[in-house]
């Protein structure tokens, strides 16, 4: 089988496995990371949404064979660290606005929060409801609402960073 080397939450990490296989299944049973959860594996529910170069990508729909040594994944477990902090701002934010029920799409809906947020920061703007509405990580549980306060909370402790 093929050796796959990528960067993985700051640490450069190699696989044996098929090109095909996806992030996902990589992350999970071959790397023991388990912040990015498996909801659908065809890209829709966004519960695995991790970050590929800073960027929130679905690691059900990437096959490991796409990656290159100098990319960098980052999952819910690496992202406080790009905060130099125990927990990220919306890591706390999320505990500040109570989001989480049965938390179980949290870190993918973290993931593309962050990610949201570092986008509309590098244009040079807020966040919209236009923006808020574009995010399309689904919560069984429903804390829509929560969720959105959080992200503004998030936001706001982001750009005091």
């Amino acid at each position: 089988m093929p050796e796959h080397t990528f960067r993985l939450n700051g640490e450069q990490v190699t696989v044996d496995v098929d090109d095909d296989v996806r992030l996902l299944w990589v992350l999970r049973d071959i790397l023991g990371v388990t912040g990015p959860k498996y909801g659908c594996g065809i890209n829709v529910c966004k519960a695995c949404t991790s970050h590929l170069n800073g960027k929130a990508v679905n690691p059900c729909a990437v096959p490991v064979g796409a990656l290159r040594p100098t990319d960098e994944v980052t999952t819910i477990e690496g992202l406080p660290a790009t905060a130099g902090a125990d927990l990220h701002p919306m890591q706390q934010a999320w505990l500040d606005q109570d989001v989480a029920q049965c938390g179980y799409c949290q870190p993918g809906q973290i993931m593309a929060a962050v990610a949201l947020v570092r986008r509309v920061t590098d244009e040079g703007r807020e966040i919209t409801e236009s923006d808020l509405d574009g995010l399309r990580n689904i919560c069984r549980c429903g804390t829509y609402v929560r969720i959105r306060e959080a992200i503004r909370a998030g936001a706001d402790a982001m750009r005091r960073l």
